[in-house]
């Protein structure tokens, strides 16, 4: 029996900067695990199963994609299909491919137009920050109602706009353009958001902001805010977005 690796499918709600590298990562994950793929197959479908390696590929699947990850695709050529999505009114979906790099040769191959040194050095790169932090590993463990309110807060932020880049970090994530915008730290309960702004010239929403520019937190800035409720989230919004504007966006 013949049994073709086709392809790993990746959906993010929100634009995401993580999604290239993620997808690499996938990527380079099957093909030195080859071997236990095989197996796992093989057990599961029967000793006759043959793998065909010629075509594996990711299909990301996301509202929209950031030039950065346009480009990266386009760079370093590797298997990655990105498709976007729109609903309308609730009962109707439409994807569209936006854009599409693939290489069908020997598993380890480079595509043949790109410069190996550069293929390599990106996926390496990539590679790296991939299995350093990633944003799911914060919400990880997490109440379905601290996640979807995560959930909620990077959307608004990566909605105020296409620029602005997720950058996870071990103890928060950071969103940021020139500088940091906001990090946000989560927590088992609640969920603590450190503005880029001055507490002396704004003072935060009452009873769930404080100045913290001299007591030791982690992540940049010095206004702070707690979210534990969708209602947080709402009247913490101006704030973030006068944070944005703030460092220039």
């Amino acid at each position: 029996m013949h049994f073709g690796v086709e392809s790993s499918i990746e959906y993010k709600k929100v634009e995401s900067s993580e999604l290239i590298n993620q997808s690499l990562f996938y990527l380079a994950w099957i093909y030195d695990h080859r071997g236990d793929f095989e197996i796992a197959a093989q057990h599961a479908l029967g000793a006759d199963i043959e793998i065909d390696w010629s075509d594996v590929r990711v299909i990301c699947i996301a509202p929209d994609y950031r030039k950065y990850d346009l480009l990266a695709v386009d760079v370093m050529g590797a298997n990655i299909e990105l498709w976007t999505y729109r609903l309308f009114r609730d009962e109707f979906i439409f994807f569209e491919e936006t854009g599409k790099k693939s290489f069908t040769s020997s598993v380890g191959d480079q595509s043949q137009d790109k410069d190996p040194k550069m293929v390599a050095a990106g996926k390496k790169a990539a590679l790296t920050r991939a299995q350093t932090f990633t944003f799911q590993e914060h919400i990880e463990g997490k109440s379905k109602k601290i996640t979807e309110l995560v959930y909620n807060i990077q959307e608004f932020i990566l909605g105020l706009d296409t620029s602005i880049e997720e950058n996870p970090r071990k103890m928060y994530v950071g969103y940021r353009t020139s500088q940091n915008i906001v990090c946000m730290e989560v927590q088992t309960q609640k969920i603590y958001l450190f503005l880029k702004l001055d507490p002396k010239v704004h003072k935060g929403p009452p009873g769930i902001s404080r100045d913290v520019t001299k007591i030791g937190h982690y992540g940049t800035g010095d206004l702070e805010i707690s979210i534990s409720t969708n209602e947080d989230l709402d009247v913490a919004k101006p704030y973030i977005t006068l944070a944005y504007e703030s460092v220039g966006g």
